[in-house]
Parts: C-alpha cells; structure tokens; sequence
C-alpha cells in the first residue's frame, strides 16, 4: 500500500527515533536489505530490518488488517533465525488506521505445536504527547488522536513549523499530509496545514508513484479480461462469417483460425486502452471528490470521457484547485486547459 511506503521512508529519514519509540533507547540502526533473508519471493514493499549490535528490528505498517501477516512475522523470523543465528529479533507490526476487526490484537501464529509471538502497535491507543517528542514521529500524531483530527493536526503544524532543516521540514509536513488523508479530506487537511509545496518531496514522489502504480495494475487486469472477452467475440463472429463465405469446410477452418487471431489481437488493445483509460479516470473522479466533495453527474461523465493524456493532465492541475469552480474552468477554458471540453 502506498501508506505503508511513506511510513517505510520515515524510518530511513529518522532511524534514531524509531528506535527510542519502540526500543526505549537510541540504540544505532543500519538499515538491512529483505533480499539478505532468502531467495524466495517475500513482500519487500512493506518489511523493514533495522539491526543493532545484538538486535534486528523488523517493522510492518499495515493500513488494514491482513490475514497473513501472523504467518508472515513467523516466517520472516525463521528467516531472519537462518541468516543471523546469534542474533535476537524483535518483530513489530504497526496498524495505522483504528478499526473494529480482532485481527489488529492478534499477537500470535499458531499451528499444530509451533507457537510464533509478535507484537503490536496501534496508533490510535498511543500517547500522542510521547509521539510529539520526535519529529520523525510527527505525522502519527493525528491517527493516534483520529476522533479529535483538527486539534491534533493544528498542534502538529506548530510543530513541523520548529523544524530547523527546511528540507526535513518539507519532508514531514508531505509525509504529515498523505498519513492524515487517511481519516480527514485533502481539503481540510490544506486549510490546517496551509500551502503545501509537497509535490518536490520525496515522500509525496513515492507515494504518488506507488499509487499511480496500482492503479495501472488495475487497469492492465481489467484490460485484459475485455480483451480475451472481445477478441473471443470478435473472432467468433469473424470467423463465421469468413467461413459462410469460403465454404463451411475451408471457411470455416481457415476463418475460426484469423478471426481469432485478429478479434483477439484487436480486441486486448483496445481492452488494454479502455481499462488503463477507465482505471485513470475512476482514480481522478476519486482524488476530485475528496478535494472537493461530491460533483454533479454531468461533470463526472464530461471527466469519464476525457482521454488518458488528459486525466493526466487533470490529476497534475487538481491539486491546485480549490473550489469546483476551478474544476469547471478548467475543463472549459482552453487558455488553462489545451484539452479543454465542453462539460
């Protein structure tokens, strides 16, 4: 998930007062690659190693409960066991956003006689003063507060504004921001938050990436479930007719085969084009409605039959936008918008 990779940079950024939060001290961290543990496939995106002199720290962020993840925290310690026999592991699991589900108080894998412990961090059951303390630490503060967000959001903004290191400074206010999307709209969160000048940092960088990212992912799914769909369809059809016309032997042998061809070839590229158009086009009515709230169907249709250049174009220029007086004018001033439509 995008969320957890803004939290995976925090700790790059600041190791020191990740260690003092969980480990009660500053104890020095250097940062371990997942490909160290083993050659199989493991979920790189969300693990984080950190190793100490006699201690390797594994943290997961986890937006959502996961199913998987108390098979996932035994694994990786069998791993981290193999490759580090003389070292303690300690395992933490960091759920971001309060939820009801029990899986955020499992703290255990169980199966048959082998009996797997782990711990677990929840946001919104932690001291916010004691997260407040770090500036690393800032953008939790709000999902550790998430029933009072203005307050929480305001006090951290003083904060971040204390911050000497202009660049860190940018860094923590971006990474407070895309954190705090995940309980409060874009909207209110600019008007705390004032100017946000988020789109040079690095953390907005991999989280806008890793967004666009799934969102392709999506799309190139659904375009190739309607192409197999259209190009069956399509070479079916071709090929019947093909075969009426050269006989039902011959025709039928020799259209089936290039109809299929044909439909299937023709049928994944327009199905890959209209799912990457389609998938586009949901993520930027998405971003739309939590900037601005909900938008009049007509507007939202005019937004669906814009290309995928445009939707581009349109997801650069919304996080300007303020009102959805700037959106309309945007889709229909051809001097702001060289893709300008009529909505």
């Amino acid at each position: 998930m995008p969320y957890d990779n803004v939290c995976k940079y925090l700790v790059e950024l600041f190791p020191d007062a990740f260690a003092e939060w969980l480990l009660g001290s500053a104890v020095p961290l250097v940062q371990l690659q997942p490909t160290e543990l083993s050659t199989e496939p493991i979920r790189a995106d969300s693990l984080i190693l950190l190793r100490a002199e006699n201690l390797i720290l594994h943290l997961e962020f986890q937006t959502d409960p996961d199913p998987d993840i108390p098979f996932r925290m035994a694994d990786y310690c069998l791993r981290l066991y193999r490759r580090y026999p003389d070292q303690q592991v300690r395992q933490v699991v960091v759920y971001l956003r309060k939820t009801r589900s029990e899986r955020v108080y499992q703290t255990s894998f169980q199966r048959g006689l082998l009996s797997h412990q782990f711990e677990v961090l929840r946001l919104w059951e932690q001291d916010p003063e004691t997260l407040s303390r770090y500036p690393g630490l800032l953008p939790f503060v709000v999902l550790a507060k998430p029933e009072e967000p203005e307050p929480s959001l305001r006090q951290v903004a003083r904060a971040i504004a204390e911050i000497a290191n202009p660049a860190l400074q940018q860094e923590v206010k971006a990474a407070t921001a895309v954190l705090a999307g995940l309980i409060w709209t874009p909207e209110e969160i600019s008007r705390v938050l004032g100017g946000l000048a988020v789109r040079e940092s690095v953390i907005y960088q991999r989280w806008r990436a890793e967004a666009l990212k799934e969102g392709r992912e999506e799309g190139l799914q659904q375009g190739l479930q309607q192409g197999l769909q259209q190009g069956l369809q399509q070479g079916l059809q071709q090929g019947l007719q093909q075969g009426l016309q050269q006989g039902l032997q011959q025709g039928l042998q020799q259209g089936l085969q290039q109809g299929l061809q044909q439909g299937l070839q023709q049928g994944l590229q327009q199905g890959l084009q209209q799912g990457l158009q389609q998938e586009a086009a949901r993520l930027t009515l998405g971003q739309l409605r939590r900037k601005l709230g909900p938008l009049p169907e007509e507007i939202s249709e005019s937004i669906r039959l814009l290309s995928t250049q445009q939707l581009e174009t349109l997801a650069e220029a919304l996080l300007d936008f303020q009102s959805l007086a700037d959106l309309v004018h945007w889709l229909r001033d051809p001097s702001s918008n060289e893709h300008a439509i009529e909505p």
